[in-house]
């Protein structure tokens, strides 16, 4: 079974810049596809940004061109690279890893955006 740890959240000022990282345990990394999805207090977990295997990557609206995520499959990581952080960015962020055999999720890493 595949397991996620993120790493990487902190508090920043707005403007700011962080980078998440997500090492996955087993064999299959390179043949998941990776997403990153946040949750902020009071709100539902939304898609961030995706990853294929072949390194394919989709954004949300609201963070295209501000983040950016890729992926080492020789370190089983992948990362979000977010800069310009705005307040509205403050919520949980979290890791899944997908494939048809499996859909696993990290435990959250807490970004916090000061204005």
């Amino acid at each position: 079974q595949v397991r996620l740890v993120e790493s990487g959240g902190d508090l920043v000022q707005a403007g700011g810049s962080l980078r998440l990282s997500c090492v996955a345990s087993g064999s299959d990394f390179s043949f998941s596809v990776m997403g990153w999805y946040r949750q902020a207090p009071g709100k539902q977990r939304e898609l961030v940004a995706t990853i294929t295997p072949d390194g394919t990557t989709t954004y949300a609206g609201s963070v295209k061109g501000r983040f950016t995520t890729h992926r080492d499959n020789a370190k089983n990581t992948v990362y979000l690279q977010m800069n310009s952080l705005k307040s509205e960015d403050t919520a949980v962020y979290y890791c899944n890893a997908a494939t048809l055999r499996y859909n696993v999720w990290g435990q959250g890493t807490q970004v916090t955006v000061s204005s």
